[in-house]
């Protein structure tokens, strides 16, 4: 089976998952760790090079304290635990920012964990604007557009898994998706199993893969 070199994780309906299971919406996501862990086993177990992960986002942060407070616990929780594997782990987003957890920090250059290998990248208080970060200059009314990537350690991704059934991006690393595949699960995240990684890969390997040539 040909696999792709990089998937993206958009790990999608931790909210939904736990007002249908008659939970506070904030609970979901601690539930949504596990799953994280679980399906970095199968992908490094797969042979993947490159896995990235949709932590939360610049506007998530515009949510209630409570879920703002429980998602970037369940960050900072599921980076730890990937820490302890062997991993080549990166956190990425706007350190600037008051939101960004300080416990991150020492992720925010690409380390080596036990014997390293697949890399990883986790998304943490990520804008798209940020990550392009986008400036414009006006000199003489003309305006000009200075583009530098914050996400250039990032390779261009391959498939882009999303669950919850949502049908978009996110504003979810715009430069690397630019020739993604798009695969969509209904399921929610935390209902995750091994078979949503291998229906998507079954999936992806029947696509007409050009990259526009």
């Amino acid at each position: 089976m040909r696999l792709p070199n990089h998937i993206g994780i958009i790990p999608d309906g931790n909210r939904r998952w736990a007002e249908n299971n008659g939970l506070t919406k904030e609970k979901g996501y601690k539930l949504g760790i596990n799953p994280g862990l679980l399906l970095f086993k199968l992908c490094q177990k797969l042979g993947i090079k490159e896995i990235t992960y949709y932590g939360f986002t610049t506007d998530n942060t515009k949510r209630p304290a409570k879920q703002k407070e429980a998602f970037t616990q369940a960050c900072i929780d599921a980076v730890k635990l990937l820490s302890n594997e062997d991993a080549e782990l990166l956190v990425l987003g706007n350190t600037e920012s008051p939101c960004f957890p300080q416990e991150l920090l020492p992720f925010t250059e690409r380390k080596v964990f036990g014997k390293g290998g697949i890399k990883v990248n986790f998304l943490v208080n990520y804008g798209w604007e940020w990550d392009l970060n986008l400036s414009r200059k006006t000199n003489n009314k003309r305006k000009n557009l200075d583009l530098a990537l914050q996400s250039k350690d990032i390779s261009r991704i391959d498939l882009i898994i999303r669950w919850g059934g949502r049908r978009r991006l996110s504003g979810f690393l715009p430069i690397q998706s630019v020739y993604s595949d798009f695969f969509v699960i209904d399921d929610f995240w935390p209902d995750f199993k091994p078979q949503h990684i291998y229906d998507a890969l079954d999936w992806y390997a029947t696509q007409d893969i050009t990259l526009g040539g």
